[in-house]
């Protein structure tokens, strides 16, 4: 099963009023394990940048002068996202500001059936707490210094490992099922390998003189000799 964790950083609140995606990051997931490929980009909105905005993710208007439009990475941005979930916190912000940028281009935007919103996983899990990014990662012990200002990227890590934890923690069960199984084969293996008893112990090589010098010598030291402690 493939999935993508997925975040936007945008200029505004509403796509209606004309505000706009500046960054997109995105972390994919198979099984529930994360593989290493990840989607970043910064995007040119084509309008300035309101104060508000900027306080929130730093990204101001010199930063984006030069970053593409939007029209040149959504054929690659929807390449990598394809026909996977999106795991989204907050997924109804997000994707109105997706399918907003989609549709002016004249794509049919993406069904909102597609998202899963972990806001609503985390409220479902623990009624009445605070369900924002950083009090999870508070909640699940997971480092979050680095999260200064917003970042879609480093957001989308960070909610990939909270979405671990919300669905029941960061080992599934698929792969400690296989674990498992190695480990009763290697037991089989080393116990076939392993020497049995002998039916009749060997004959002492050791003779009755040598056995009663033995002791002596053992008497000789007292106590303290190591032949009389038990482990």
């Amino acid at each position: 099963m493939r999935e993508i964790v997925l975040d936007t950083e945008t200029t505004g609140f509403e796509p209606s009023e004309g505000h706009r995606i500046v960054e997109i990051g995105a972390v994919e997931l198979f099984n529930h394990m994360p593989t290493g490929r990840t989607y970043h980009q910064y995007i040119n909105p084509e309008r300035m940048m309101p104060k508000e905005a900027f306080e929130v993710h730093g990204l101001g208007d010199d930063f984006l002068r030069d970053k593409p439009v939007f029209k040149s990475v959504a054929r690659s941005f929807l390449e990598f996202v394809g026909e996977a979930t999106l795991v989204i916190h907050n997924a109804s912000f997000d994707m109105k500001f997706l399918n907003a940028e989609l549709q002016a281009l004249g794509h049919p935007g993406l069904p909102m059936s597609q998202a899963l919103d972990t806001v609503g996983l985390a409220r479902k899990k623990f009624p009445g707490a605070p369900a924002s990014l950083d009090a999870l990662c508070r909640r699940f012990g997971i480092d979050n210094s680095s999260r200064e200002k917003h970042g879609a990227l480093l957001d989308s890590e960070l909610l990939a490992e909270v979405y671990l934890e919300l669905i029941g923690g960061r080992q599934p069960d698929f792969g400690l099922a296989t674990a498992a199984a190695q480990t009763a084969a290697n037991q089989r293996s080393t116990q076939a390998g392993r020497a049995r008893p002998r039916p009749q112990p060997l004959p002492p090589r050791l003779t009755e003189d040598e056995a009663n010098a033995h002791q002596a010598m053992i008497g000789k030291m007292g106590e303290a000799a190591v032949w009389l402690k038990r482990v």
